[in-house]
């Protein structure tokens, strides 16, 4: 993974400086809230409902063991004990000091790590695939075209207050596991009968108050072409998108508004400028960003030991073997999700302890290495087979290895009314509740994978809009009532879940989702999904269910 160098140290010292200074400036009166507010945002800080919260990036999900523990030492010092990992494939700290800030920021910087850019109306994290360089089904690894955008992005001037925040992902493979369908920009690499590299080119998708599913407007865009290209949507939105309401300001806006054939013209007129020009990407610059992501030392053919064996003596192995990991690119490994979706804890969350343990298991067992994936949950991307009973059984003791994923339980939730001043809702009880109806496990893999994501307001931070089942927190006369949409998918195939029927009372949700489930079972046909189901059965059976 990508290292810093004395340019990067340089720039991310003086950051750390610059908000000290700030800080210190605002809390002894010389600075006004309304001066201090854009500057702490640029750092990652928001003033949530009970405290400050700091969201750390993790640029493309991508940790190293000793970044990891830095992220316990803070946890354990600055906070409460515990993280919180985000559908960005970020980290947040709930209950940080103001004025201990700096100290974060400072002691982030010497593991090469910042908060730069995840706030305010910036280019933020670029997202990608949390099994990118190890899936056996991707064209090739999208790591370094993450890594190329994020040095491209970080601080460009041109591009540092824009109408609104502004999110790109990309995915390799045909399954499309970094939902780029529904990102401002979305690129879909492609490999050309000639070796070469492209891009399919995605543009106005987006969640919260109006959420959309974005429009190819480029097919197969030339590898050396993509910051170009990038760069003219960009200045186009710069110019075209609305600054006057910022309820209106994303870019789905502006392609809606104009039209993606419009916007596909405007763009290419754009592009004229600066084709071919000093952001055109050279053969020595593509090759120094792959080379960040070689791989590991592997073993060929590494024996596998038992494997099989323990998978046919025990059967929770074995569930967590079937739920928790996927194939591997190299023979004799394979990569393992790490669940943080036990009953009673709220998703995403993680102790200081577990924070610790998880870096000590990846480097002895993933070569040092972490993913964050978009569904909240960590993943070990090289295990060996012959590892992964004994990595099993330590993360079984440490209520790690709960065997869900990809499951209802497996839920996408955002911190909700508990935490953010933006919520209308509490999120955390009501999954927990969820959790609880559908802890038999037996019960749980009848009904087969279903994304369930919940959010706690219409910014849908938990990507509620394509769940397979989507809830969202309303505010009803100042009591909380909660909307549930079906059908939503988040893949290749992507669309916008439509929205059942009337909000529920909070008392009311688990026994819907339960009704919902019943609907499905009784009508499903074999070997059939819950989204399949739906858009098959279409809505009147669920609808008439839940609301009889």
């Amino acid at each position: 993974m990508y290292k810093y160098d004395d340019y990067d140290h340089k720039l991310i010292a003086e950051r750390v400086a610059q908000h000290r200074d700030q800080t210190q400036r605002y809390l002894d009166g010389k600075l006004e809230e309304h001066e201090y507010l854009p500057l702490r945002l640029q750092n990652g800080i928001y003033i949530q409902r009970h405290a400050p919260m700091l969201r750390v990036a993790i640029p493309y999900g991508m940790l190293r063991a000793e970044q990891m523990r830095k992220l316990a030492h803070i946890a354990r010092t600055y906070d409460k004990g515990y993280a919180h990992f985000t559908t960005r494939q970020n980290v947040q700290f709930n209950w940080p000091k103001l004025e201990d800030t700096p100290d974060i920021l400072e002691e982030l910087a010497t593991v090469e790590m910042h908060a730069i850019q995840t706030s305010g109306n910036t280019i933020r994290n670029t997202t990608t695939d949390e099994f990118a360089g190890v899936a056996r089904d991707e064209v090739a690894d999208p790591r370094p075209w993450c890594e190329v955008i994020r040095q491209w992005s970080t601080f460009h001037p041109e591009f540092h207050f824009l109408p609104r925040k502004f999110k790109i992902a990309i995915s390799a493979s045909a399954n499309d596991r970094a939902a780029i369908r529904v990102h401002d920009i979305g690129l879909q690499l492609v490999k050309n009968e000639d070796g070469s590299t492209g891009f399919d080119v995605y543009v106005g998708g987006g969640l919260g108050r109006t959420p959309m599913v974005g429009d190819l407007v480029r097919e197969n865009l030339p590898a050396k072409h993509l910051l170009t290209y990038l760069e003219a949507i960009l200045r186009v939105y710069n110019q075209f998108g609305r600054r006057d309401n910022k309820y209106k300001a994303r870019i789905k806006i502006m392609v809606k508004a104009l039209g993606v054939e419009d916007i596909a013209k405007r763009v290419e007129a754009e592009w004229e400028h600066l084709k071919d020009g000093p952001s055109t990407l050279t053969e020595a610059a593509m090759a120094k960003a792959q080379s960040f992501f070689i791989d590991p030392d592997y073993e060929t053919s590494p024996d596998e030991g038992d494997f099989e064996q323990q998978r046919a003596d025990n059967k929770a192995f074995s569930r967590f073997v079937t739920n928790n990991t996927v194939a591997h690119k190299q023979d004799g490994y394979i990569a393992v999700t790490i669940s943080l979706k036990k009953t009673g804890v709220p998703p995403g969350d993680i102790t200081d302890a577990q924070l610790d343990l998880v870096a000590d298991l990846a480097e002895k067992y993933s070569y040092g290495e972490l993913r964050i994936s978009h569904h909240q949950n960590i993943v070990l991307s090289d295990v060996k087979k012959a590892d992964l009973f004994t990595l099993w059984q330590i993360l079984e003791e440490n209520s790690l290895a709960t065997p869900n994923i990809g499951k209802l339980t497996d839920m996408i939730c955002c911190p909700g009314g508990d935490f953010c001043n933006l919520a209308n809702a509490r999120s955390i009880p009501v999954a927990e509740e969820i959790q609880s109806r559908f802890e038999d496990l037996d019960y749980l893999y009848d009904l087969g994978d279903i994304e369930f994501n919940f959010s706690g307001c219409m910014n849908a931070c938990g990507h509620h809009h394509i769940g397979n089942i989507g809830l969202l927190g309303v505010d009803r006369k100042g009591e909380e009532f909660y909307q549930l949409s079906l059908g939503g998918r988040s893949g290749a195939d992507a669309n916008i879940g439509k929205i059942l029927g009337p909000a529920l009372k909070l008392e009311r949700v688990a026994d819907a989702i339960e009704t919902v489930m019943k609907v499905y079972v009784d009508n499903r046909v074999e070997g059939e999904t819950f989204v399949e189901a739906y858009h098959r059965i279409g809505q009147q059976k669920f609808k008439e269910a839940v609301y009889a």
